[in-house]
């Protein structure tokens, strides 16, 4: 036999009363399910999350107003591969040509850290196309686009507003001599 509901038919204005009669309850038990931590649990996943995962770090930071005037000394490739923050020696990263100190930011550019790809060379093609692969972090650049040309011309900007200039790359790659960058921060610094 199979059940009937006749006896359970509603008029439109049944059938409506019925859901709004239904309809607190389930937005209740609805607004439970999904807020039902209290607030020491929240607290609590909440600390464990930031403390397992850790965001990489930045290296954005407010320009400097205590940078040494910058130096043209010559160095040659050769020299700057021996600048990679090994052996408590400083931490030095090129760009166009430009050499720079970085060493106070060694916890991004010292060994293992997320930019120390760029430590002891000019890796200008890398931060043009804004890329980590060891393959690109050298200093001809004389391919680049130019989007990725003017993310190369931002990071110098950036770096001279940021790090002391300690020097200039004297072996560039022949592609990209003729680009002279002036170790001179903008005037609108």
């Amino acid at each position: 036999m199979i059940p009937s509901f006749e006896h359970l038919k509603l008029g439109n204005s049944g059938l409506i009363t019925s859901a709004l009669l239904a309809a607190p309850p389930l937005l209740y038990l609805f607004y439970k399910k999904f807020t039902s931590s209290s607030p020491s649990s929240t607290a609590a996943s909440v600390n464990s999350s930031a403390a397992t995962s850790e965001k990489p770090k930045s290296i954005m930071q407010p320009a400097r107003t205590d940078l040494s005037p910058p130096k043209d000394d010559p160095i040659t490739m050769a020299e700057l591969k021996e600048f990679d923050g090994r052996e408590g020696k400083p931490i030095y990263v090129a760009i166009k040509g430009t050499v720079f100190d970085v060493t106070h930011k060694s916890d991004v550019y010292g060994a293992g850290k997320s930019y120390n790809i760029f430590a002891g060379k000019d890796g200008s093609k890398g931060l043009g196309m804004s890329s980590l692969k060891p393959e690109h972090a050298i200093a001809d650049y004389s391919d680049l686009d130019e989007k990725d040309m003017k993310t190369l011309n931002d990071w110098h900007t950036f770096f001279l507003k940021r790090y002391n200039v300690v020097g200039r790359v004297s072996d560039l790659p022949e592609s990209v001599r003729d680009n002279e960058v002036s170790n001179m921060p903008p005037a609108s610094l």
